[in-house]
């Protein structure tokens, strides 16, 4: 098999591991590529001129080859055009970079995904703090969409009966979408899921999947997390159960 050779693709570095005293792998999200592992020796000496580029949540173009599940990386260049996000858009930023680590096969490109990913970024960059909810929930719901993970949204998933747009319904694990229960605490109701599938059917610029999430993120929410946290096994994110830490204190 030929060495893959890729050149000034856009990526954005999810996570960074420890390789040698002096190198690093890292898991990036490309455009073009999908999820791919690479990587960096020497990044860890003070004269490496990658040292101050490969970090989470900025935009940058790597270049890399090889034939090898991790491939080697050549060159690294940041792309600008804004800041680290900081306190409470730091931490949305690492949450989603470990629902990608998740929920992402290596090497299965999602183009439409990483542009919405850098849109994302750019809002956490933005200090927009009134934005950080619905631009999360819109994310989930792009996410959960691109890797076939959510289901339709305007019928009920296990007797395929349309929504009434004034019943209430809820978005469950393994039953997918169904009328709410009594003792369920959050729902939504039939309209709003339409309005949800509208959206997204409709391949919308990704702000309009925001407005509308921005009605009602927070009854959607717990639906989407509860539905993420069986898709990634079970277990409680890191940076999701630093964020709920520090909301107890």
């Amino acid at each position: 098999m030929a060495s893959q050779r890729v050149v000034h693709e856009p990526a954005f570095v999810l996570h960074r591991y420890d390789w040698s005293e002096s190198s690093l792998i890292l898991e990036v999200f490309t455009r073009h590529y999908g999820r791919q592992a690479v990587v960096a020796k020497g990044v860890k000496r003070p004269s490496s001129s990658f040292r101050p580029i490969l970090l989470p949540l900025q935009p940058l173009t790597l270049s890399f080859s090889g034939d090898a599940d991790i491939k080697t990386l050549k060159a690294a260049e940041w792309q600008g055009g804004h800041l680290m996000p900081t306190g409470d858009a730091l931490m949305s930023g690492y949450y989603l970079n470990e629902l990608l680590l998740a929920l992402l096969a290596r090497e299965d490109p999602h183009q439409a995904l990483f542009d919405v990913y850098r849109r994302v970024i750019e809002v956490l960059a933005s200090r927009m703090h009134e934005l950080i909810e619905s631009t999360l929930r819109a994310f989930e719901l792009v996410l959960l969409r691109e890797i076939g993970l959510l289901p339709v949204l305007n019928t009920q998933t296990m007797t395929l009966m349309h929504l009434v747009p004034d019943e209430a319904y809820c978005l469950v694990p393994e039953g997918g979408l169904r009328l709410a229960h009594e003792d369920d605490k959050t729902h939504l109701k039939g309209g709003q899921w339409l309005q949800l599938q509208d959206v997204l059917s409709a391949e919308s610029d990704f702000a309009a999947v925001i407005r509308v999430c921005s009605s009602f993120a927070g009854e959607l929410k717990p639906q989407l997390r509860a539905l993420l946290h069986y898709h990634c096994g079970g277990q409680t994110l890191r940076t999701r159960q630093v964020m709920m830490d520090m909301q107890s204190l």
